[in-house]
């Protein structure tokens, strides 16, 4: 039988898993403008693009996919999730982002959560440039077998190391493309654990907003929400807790330095979602002069033999980013 999303108005049509079946370039568009209970691109054009192309989502960890809920429930795109997202715990998260992905009509791509943390961690304290490196053959394999029109990851916050790496993977792959394929892919990332809205209306070029009305925000709401191992999560974004980065600091460096993380963030922020074009930009540069976030907590996660080496952005990333770089550049 159909089930009905939460908050549902009614305008669109379900199959008998209760995902949506209207076509995906008709979504939320019609030839008047945008359908009530839907994300709304800034423009038609932009619209159009996000759901007359065929997308590919790819992230580190499932659960990412609720950041982007909304272009989820337009593009429907195919999604490669490179981890299991078992972290330290062991548990796999990958039947809770399925739940997800079915609901919203999208699809699972031949890479959904291969590997465990571990194993990702493990191949960056080696240094196995050849491991990613086939890692990135294959996922442009799969983009141009599949002739996908754009690709959705995640961004490189200094945050986690498997965020940034997959970042790194994405490029590469997207280059492998543009090289040998001869055709631009268009490439976007989202932040993960900034703001939603931290552009406002001053954005850079290439910067796709989506905005959701309460019919579309509810229901990402309610995803977020159902996540159960996420749900904790969900909470301390909503509110800016970060009991990670807390831990680092005492309240007077807190009160001193706030970080752009843990700022107090109003539920109607995860109502707005940027796809922001790459066009060639990096985030290195800002770990030149200061270790991103991941080392500091990496110290403490050693300190409590939770792993027995800290992942360091000199010594273990980024001879992978710049071979991994040069793979994408150099093969024709």
């Amino acid at each position: 039988m159909s089930v009905p999303w939460p908050h549902e108005d009614g305008h669109v049509g379900f199959g008998p898993t209760g995902e949506d079946s209207t076509p995906r370039r008709d979504r939320g568009h019609t030839a008047t403008g945008v359908v009530p209970g839907w994300p709304s691109a800034r423009t038609s054009a932009e619209h159009s693009m996000l759901t007359a192309s065929p997308a590919v989502l790819i992230v580190a960890h499932p659960g990412h996919e609720l950041r982007v809920h909304g272009w989820l429930e337009l593009a429907r795109p195919r999604i490669f999730v490179l981890t299991d997202g078992s972290g330290r715990s062991g548990r796999s998260r990958l039947q809770s982002t399925r739940h997800v992905i079915a609901q919203v009509g999208a699809t699972p791509g031949a890479i959904f959560g291969r590997f465990t943390d571990r194993v990702v961690y493990d191949a960056m304290l080696r240094r196995d440039m050849a491991w990613f490196i086939a890692l990135v053959d294959e996922l442009a394999d799969c983009l141009a077998q599949e002739r996908m029109g754009y690709v959705v990851g995640d961004a490189a916050e200094g945050y986690n190391p498997v965020h940034d790496l997959c970042r790194v993977v994405i490029d590469a792959a997207v280059a492998l493309i543009d090289r040998g394929a001869g055709r631009a892919l268009a490439n976007f990332d989202f932040p993960l654990v900034g703001r939603p809205d931290a552009y406002g209306d001053s954005r850079p070029d290439g910067t796709i907003r989506l905005i959701l009305d309460e019919a579309a925000f509810q229901r990402k709401l309610q995803r977020a929400f159902s996540y159960p191992e996420l749900a904790e999560e969900v909470r301390a974004a909503l509110d800016g807790r970060r009991h990670e980065i807390d831990s680092l600091q005492t309240a007077p460096e807190r009160s001193a330095t706030p970080d752009p993380w843990r700022q107090a963030t109003s539920i109607d922020a995860f109502r707005v979602e940027y796809l922001r074009r790459i066009n060639g930009r990096t985030t290195e540069a800002a770990f030149r002069d200061a270790p991103p976030f991941y080392e500091r907590y990496g110290e403490r996660q050693v300190a409590l033999e939770y792993y027995r080496e800290v992942i360091r952005y000199r010594e273990h990333l980024r001879p992978l980013i710049e071979a991994i770089r040069h793979h994408g550049e150099a093969v024709s």
